[in-house]
Formats: structure tokens, C-alpha cells, sequence
């Protein structure tokens, strides 16, 4: 058994940890998002494969028999990618996936079904904006330079950011409710906009405004292939062996 584990999310981090307690033969991927990714416990590859079939010659070339999908829920091209590949290349496949995050009681939280629908659900009129949803997307609030952004990000900006009115925080998550209050607080935020990722990492933000009584505007997930998908690293390692007494 030879495991690919296509990584980037916290989950994907302990995933590892539990291939390389086991002595699995294992490879993690990173994407190549971030310039100083978190060091893992396993052999490390950075970088893209070059769409379907550069990943369908990786397995083939590395003799990978389990592709483990950890990657972020948000992270849907490398998802799809995945599932075809796997197909093609007959290696079987499971998705690590977080659960959503669902409101409580005290949240006043506004769902929108992709990102790009995220800047016209803010206020005409200006506005303080925790944008809480990594550097790739940015662009998009360009369309409302009356707001001030907070971006949160793991690594500096390369080049002008595309909003005249924004302030960079530069930190590594999992966060902390306290920090984050503060954060919010001395930047005077009046709305924080986020993706649904999931996980206890980042929902920090999401405690923070409720506490403080900020509205949320939250984009849902895009659609995943339908493989098999499980919510714990245990589980994933069950199926494992399972998959190990049968000989595949």
C-alpha cells in the first residue's frame, strides 16, 4: 500500500501525524500556497501536478494504491481532479472532510451560495470588513472600495493589494476567541465575511461575533464529487486496514 495524502487543512496535518505513527508508506502534497507551509511528519512534495492527467501519471509513476483528500472544502478544482484521476488510474479514493459550520442562537448570520456573490450582500454605505477568506479571492471586494478591509493572511501580500482601504494582519491559525474579539475590536468591525470551511481552527471569528453581535456573511460550500467522505482521521485509518486485510 502506497498512500497519497493531498493536504494544506489542519486535518490533513493530523492525518499525517496518524500515517506516520503507523509507518505508512505515505507521500503528503501541499499546493504550493503558502511560502512557508507547516512542516509534516512524512515525505513532502509542493506543487501542482498539471490538471487530470498529470496526477493520473503521479499515481501511476509512484505506484500510489490510496489517494486520502484532505484538502481544503473550498478547494474544489483539486477535488474534482482527484476523483477523475482516481478513476482513470483505478487507485481508490476517500475525502477527509470537515463538517459546516451551522449557526446558534445569538448568531445573525446571512448565506450566500458562492463567493463571488459575497461583495453584493455588504452594505452600500461604508463599512468595517473582517474578510476572513485568504488572499485568493480578494479581487472581488474591488467592486466596494467604500468598506475598510482586515484581511487575515499566513503570508505578506505580494504587490498592491487591489482595495485602497485595507489593513494585513499577518498570522497562522488555529486562533484563539479571545484574540479574536480583541482583533475585531480594536479595528472596529462591523461585518466579518467568511467561507464555510468547517473545523475548529477558524470558528474562533464566528464566536467572536456572536459575542460582540456582528453580522456574518458566510459563503456556502461548492459542490464536491460524491466519493466516499469521512469526517474523522480514525475512520479513514480503519478503512485502511480494511483495505490492507483485502490486499488492495
Amino acid at each position: 500500500m502506497r498512500v497519497l495524502l493531498l493536504g494544506g487543512t489542519t486535518e490533513a496535518s493530523a492525518m499525517a501525524r496518524a500515517l506516520a505513527d503507523a509507518g505508512a508508506a505515505a507521500i503528503f502534497s501541499y499546493a504550493g500556497r503558502t511560502t512557508a507551509p507547516v512542516a509534516q511528519p512524512l515525505p513532502t512534495r509542493i506543487g501542482g501536478f498539471g490538471g487530470v492527467d498529470g496526477l493520473v501519471a503521479y499515481l501511476q509513476g509512484e505506484s500510489v494504491t490510496h489517494v486520502i483528500d484532505a484538502t481544503h472544502p473550498f478547494a474544489a478544482g483539486m477535488s474534482w481532479n482527484a476523483a477523475e484521476a482516481c478513476t482513470q488510474a483505478g487507485v481508490s479514493l476517500v475525502r477527509l472532510e470537515r463538517p459546516g459550520w451551522s449557526a446558534r442562537a445569538g448568531d445573525d448570520w446571512t448565506h450566500v451560495a458562492r463567493l463571488e456573490d459575497v461583495p453584493d450582500a455588504l452594505p452600500d454605505t461604508p463599512a468595517r470588513v473582517f474578510l476572513a477568506i485568504g488572499k485568493q479571492q480578494i479581487g472581488l471586494f474591488a467592486s466596494k472600495p467604500q468598506h475598510h478591509y482586515l484581511l487575515r493572511l499566513v503570508d505578506a501580500p505580494e504587490g498592491t493589494l487591489p482595495l485602497p482601504d485595507a489593513t494585513v494582519v499577518l498570522s497562522r491559525g488555529p486562533f484563539d476567541v479571545a484574540v479574536d474579539t480583541a482583533l475585531m475590536r480594536d479595528h472596529a468591525i462591523t461585518h466579518i465575511v467568511a467561507k464555510n470551511a468547517g473545523g475548529r481552527g477558524a470558528e474562533a471569528k464566528l464566536h467572536a461575533a456572536r459575542a460582540l453581535g456582528l453580522p456574518v456573511i458566510l459563503a456556502d460550500r461548492p459542490a464536491l464529487p460524491p466519493v466516499r467522505t469521512m469526517a474523522e482521521v480514525a475512520d479513514v485509518m480503519d478503512w485502511l486496514g480494511h483495505e490492507a486485510e483485502r490486499g488492495v
